[in-house]
């Protein structure tokens, strides 16, 4: 297993303002460095991408948003991944927070 491979993180994002965050701190505290972030927004009507991209801008993190109108979490699940160019796909919903390790910890086993 190759501890180098790029792992996409998918996070589908609708009306989230109050946990997307935290939820995008989690994937930057990361200790698996070789990840993109790949945001869908599925037609979101609050500031959840905006906090989110204000997050990010300040970072050296690779992420990338994509829009959409409103299809569903599947459907924007699915848009995340052919945008993304990594060997490993997690999906990650945008109110929730992942442990430091986590992504580490699953390339380890994959």
């Amino acid at each position: 297993m190759s501890y180098d491979s790029k792992v996409s993180i998918v996070m589908p994002v609708y009306n989230v303002e109050s946990y997307i965050r935290d939820s995008v701190k989690s994937v930057l505290r990361q200790t698996y460095k070789n990840i993109e972030l790949i945001i869908v927004d599925d037609g979101s009507l609050d500031n959840s991408i905006l906090y989110a991209e204000q997050i990010l801008s300040a970072s050296d993190f690779s992420y990338r948003i994509v829009k959409q109108k409103n299809a569903g979490q599947g459907e924007a699940r699915n848009t995340g991944m052919h945008y993304s160019s990594g060997k490993w796909i997690y999906f990650l919903d945008s109110d929730d927070i992942i442990a430091d390790n986590a992504i580490e910890r699953l390339v380890e086993v994959g």
